[in-house]
């Protein structure tokens, strides 16, 4: 059963982690502060009807809606299941109310991070490469408004004139608009800012209700025996004990033992199942969404699909890293974050060192501060509600016998 002892966590531990949000509100800065900053002006001809579509000054999804839908949806989204469902229902019921909600805030620490961090990689990126490349929007010419008196003053070369004397490419010193903000935003095209957003925003939202959920394709994880019984007739309960490859504990190698048994061998269809398909609507709405808002973009004359194409690149790339920076795999992470750095870690590791985790948690004063739970999946965590990295190979040792006997596999907070 559980002390109800729990120990303050470490001030150099929880000032680490206020500057890792320091320094993500740091890049979402910088990629806000570039919005002040001109653009490359590409060169483009005034008669080239790729960029000739009308100006719409209505957007079907404007800039602040797209922040309600990426930024806020998935934050309120997030801390709800934290709220709601951390630590599930594997936890005993001795467990400490103060151990629960501090696991609650920790999953919900750590959900909005990867979030933050998604959405502020995400917008610095395209706010820096809209910058540096300053493509012409569908719509440039609307906004441009050129003056074809100007065509020889402004035209960069005049091989086109042979055939029509428009026929060139000028510079922006054509354009007769004088409101500098919707002529500078027409030369933002690539990539797409939406798409990026929207992407990098839902798609971790995505990922954030699969891992909590369990939605993903069955996984059969590999196994660190064979149970082909010709390989195991030789295998004694007493080898096994002093194997590496299980740890030394009585119900541990009384799984192993009754694996390795003839008639204990379970077929690989019967270790895993596939989750209801009414669970896809968890990961089939956001996708959608962001698909939705792709398309907006499309038919308001915003962008090229290019620019939607390599937009959604940099949202996926940004949501899936951020996720696993911040989450266990969804296939084997039984919907846990991982764990806090160690205190002696938490500013960064030296050479030699393996890993930020070690076996103290939230606390400076090591394993003293570990607590012993009772719950259906075994195991201990430390003081802060989170597993050391024996305990974390132990559920993997288990998960794997408990597969071969066809025994459900549940996990403890």
């Amino acid at each position: 059963m559980a002390s109800k002892k729990l120990h303050i966590p470490s001030k150099r531990l929880i000032l680490s982690y206020i500057f890792d949000w320091i320094v993500i509100i740091a890049i979402a800065a910088v990629g806000a502060s570039w919005e002040y900053i001109e653009p490359f002006k590409r060169p483009f001809s005034p008669v080239n009807l790729d960029i000739s579509y009308p100006f719409e000054t209505h957007e079907t999804i404007p800039t602040s809606l797209l922040v309600i839908i990426a930024f806020v949806a998935p934050a309120v989204i997030t801390f709800l299941v934290c709220l709601f469902f951390v630590p599930g229902p594997t936890a005993s019921h001795g467990t400490p109310k103060s151990l629960i909600w501090r696991r609650k805030a920790w999953e919900w620490n750590t959900a909005w991070m990867g979030l933050a961090l998604s959405l502020a990689i995400t917008f610095m990126i395209t706010q820096g490469m809209k910058l540096l490349f300053g493509k012409p929007r569908p719509d440039l010419l609307s906004r441009c408004k050129p003056d074809f008196s100007k065509l020889q003053e402004t035209a960069i070369n005049h091989v086109g004139e042979v055939f029509n004397p428009a026929w060139v490419l000028v510079t922006a010193d054509i354009c007769t608009n004088t409101d500098l903000d919707i002529l500078n935003d027409g030369f933002k095209s690539f990539p797409s800012g939406h798409a990026a957003f929207s992407w990098a925003g839902l798609l971790y939202l995505t990922l954030f209700l699969a891992s909590k959920f369990s939605v993903a394709i069955p996984f059969l994880a590999h196994r660190p025996f064979s149970t082909n019984p010709a390989h195991t007739s030789a295998v004694t309960r007493s080898n096994l004990k002093k194997s590496s490859i299980l740890p030394s504990h009585n119900k541990y190698t009384s799984l192993a033992s009754n694996t390795f048994s003839d008639d204990k061998v379970v077929p690989i269809r019967l270790q895993n199942a596939a989750p209801p398909v009414y669970t896809l609507i968890l990961v089939l709405v956001p996708i959608a969404s962001a698909i939705y808002i792709c398309s907006t973009r499309f038919t308001d004359f915003r962008h090229f699909g290019f620019d939607l194409l390599f937009g959604s690149f940099i949202g996926v790339t940004s949501a899936w890293f951020s996720f696993r920076w911040y989450h266990l795999p969804i296939t084997r992470g039984a919907g846990w974050s991982w764990g806090p750095r160690s205190y002696q870690r938490s500013w960064g590791i030296g050479v030699g060192v393996g890993s930020y985790v070690g076996t103290e948690g939230w606390s400076r004063h090591g394993d003293s501060e570990t607590e012993d739970l009772d719950t259906s999946g075994g195991g201990r965590i430390s003081a802060g509600g989170v597993r050391d990295e024996a305990d974390l190979e132990m559920d993997e040792m288990e998960t794997h016998l408990r597969a071969d006997q066809g025994t459900p596999h549940s996990h403890a907070i």
